[in-house]
């Protein structure tokens, strides 16, 4: 039965792919009937990675386009609008480039790689070679281009202008420019240290093409941040941004809680949807609530293979999720602060600089430089707005379970290498933890988290708030490399938080950390003592050779912790 359904569209690009190939496909082809209807002559869309940027930017080029099958669109949402669909589909001349790959260790290798995609384009229009209606010297620089001759600097500038200078002469029809990932190249270049070289080639390659050129239509744009308008868009006339704070397209870009409820009955995994809910949700782009679709469409394949697959981090797979590692390595202790309320559910209010350049990050003033940090964290969907914005203060939350665990994996990160950094003091824990000393382990773990981000006593789930302790010890227990170290494995009759053994000295620890509900530090270390007893977690030590086990329960509560220990020897009379 199940052999009949759609393929599941990931990573697809192209839209023609999805009737031809048989993908499942959410409807966003509205998208171009309120293009038409509202657009300007240079329109700016700007959404976090992997909400669908580019795929609709392929619609739009596989609608307009001269040569358009309007089979494609049967059935959709688009095909009902018939005055726009005479009027548009299939009319147009189109220069679509992606800017994702223009990147480059320097300026040259990215300017390169610029070229090969200008190139490239260029070589879908090779037809213009013997077009009547194209002066020769035109035709030969068109060669070049196609051939990626690009030596003359002004070539490359001039390169999107030219291409539409060539197709109207053409068509005599004005041209529509899809421009994808525009601001990849200046986030690269600011990172490999040629930002402003850069700037000046965007800007220049933009305002060739979309300023005061009779042969544009209009053009459309898509990138991740609201670059500057001073800083690449200088000068353009009716420029529109619709961001994620705008209400109109907002339902474009990711999936609605309908269409990831259609999805999932469709596949037969709505049991689902609660678990898809808690992890992919919580983006509010406009008025509307949205879901991530890349990490919906790869977890309804992941339950198509199983059915109990657990949620995972498809989104965050994606990237390295470096500006959640830059804010929390500058964190002040104001920002620590503030970065615990958003782990523990907690909201924190912010002014939002909505144009950013690169170059704010580096600026002399702490705040406005915090400012830019907390503002590209929006932008890019590491946070959203829990409510409309009031007076231009942001109410901002983390979006959903799934973007919880990046900054908690990046706070471990941090928490490990800082702690680590020390190495007298964390050599005394490791020598502590081993030798049974749990006294020593309860004082310098509470010290180490003295100096840390915690999570409150908020809604968040109990397990939610273990797991965040669990994975801060167990950074720093991992980091001895002569020890075995394992979590949640298999032990006895249960699973034991974490599990450690020190060969050398024939020594296992057993360790069960649990949560210490509003400061009750004893008896969470009672549960947890319990379970190590009742569940048979050390076991599995005694199978692999041990002949001392260290029983620990910890009981963590915001900043500090309190252990409960006992040690077993590997013989009935040696119980201490």
């Amino acid at each position: 039965m199940m052999s009949e359904k759609k393929k599941l569209p990931i990573g697809i690009e192209f839209f023609k792919d999805f009737k031809r190939d048989n993908f499942y496909y959410v409807d966003k082809t509205g998208f171009i009937r309120d293009l038409v209807r509202s657009r300007g002559s240079v329109n700016l869309f700007t959404r976090p990675r992997r909400f669908g940027k580019s795929l609709n930017l392929n619609m739009l080029k596989t609608f307009f386009e001269i040569g358009a099958e309007p089979c494609l669109f049967d059935g959709l949402e688009i095909s009902k609008e018939t005055a726009i669909c005479e009027q548009y589909m299939g009319k147009y001349p189109v220069i679509s480039i992606s800017l994702k790959d223009v990147e480059g260790m320097d300026f040259q290798m990215a300017y390169d790689m610029l070229g090969i995609v200008v190139s490239r384009e260029a070589r879908r229009f090779s037809f213009l070679l013997e077009s009547d209606k194209l002066m020769q010297y035109e035709k030969d620089q068109l060669m070049g281009m196609m051939k990626g001759n690009f030596e003359k600097t002004a070539y490359i500038h001039n390169s999107l202008r030219f291409l539409t200078e060539l197709l109207y002469e053409h068509y005599g029809i004005p041209v529509i420019v899809l421009i994808d990932e525009y601001d990849v190249p200046l986030d690269k270049a600011y990172q490999n240290g040629y930002y402003q070289e850069m700037v000046s080639l965007i800007r220049s390659l933009f305002s060739q093409a979309l300023k005061t050129n009779e042969n544009l239509y209009f053009a459309v744009i898509t990138g991740c941040l609201r670059i500057a308008k001073e800083s690449i868009f200088t000068g353009l006339n009716n420029f529109k941004i619709r961001s994620i704070s705008d209400v109109d397209f907002a339902e474009y870009f990711g999936f609605t809680d309908k269409e990831v409820r259609e999805m999932l009955s469709y596949y037969e995994v709505e049991d689902s949807f609660e678990a898809i809910k808690e992890w992919y949700d919580g983006y509010h782009f406009g008025n509307v609530d949205i879901y991530c679709p890349w990490d919906v469409i790869n977890q309804c394949d992941k339950l198509l293979t199983w059915a109990e697959a657990p949620m995972e981090a498809h989104w965050e797979n994606s990237s390295s999720n470096a500006i959640v590692r830059d804010i929390i390595a500058a964190a002040t202790e104001t920002t620590k602060s503030q970065i615990e309320a958003l782990i523990s559910g907690e909201a924190v209010e912010k002014v939002l600089i909505p144009e950013l350049t690169y170059t704010d990050i580096d600026g002399e003033n702490e705040d406005e430089r915090q400012t830019y940090l907390w503002s590209v964290l929006f932008a890019t969907g590491y946070l959203t707005d829990a409510e409309k914005p009031k007076n231009g203060v942001h109410k901002l939350i983390i979006p959903n379970r799934e973007v919880q665990g990046i900054y908690e994996k990046r706070i471990r990160y941090w928490f490990k290498a800082k702690i680590i950094s020390d190495t007298v003091r964390w050599k005394q824990f490791c020598d502590a933890v081993k030798s049974g000393d749990a006294e020593n382990v309860q004082k310098l773990f509470n010290e180490f988290m003295a100096d840390s981000i915690s999570i409150r006593d908020t809604f968040v789930k109990k397990e939610m708030k273990e797991n965040f302790y669990h994975g801060m010890l167990l950074g720093l227990l991992q980091a001895e490399g002569s020890w075995s170290v394992r979590s949640n494995v298999e032990s006895g009759v249960g699973y034991t938080d974490i599990r450690l053994e020190v060969p050398s000295m024939k020594t296992g620890c057993v360790i069960e950390v649990k949560y210490a509900e509003n400061g009750q530090y004893d008896r969470a270390c009672a549960e947890a003592m319990s379970q190590i007893a009742n569940e048979g977690y050390i076991q599995s030590l005694w199978q692999d050779g041990m002949q001392t086990v260290h029983k620990y329960g910890i009981a963590c509560y915001k900043k500090s912790c309190k252990i409960s220990y006992s040690v077993e020897k590997n013989s009935p009379n040696a119980i201490l």
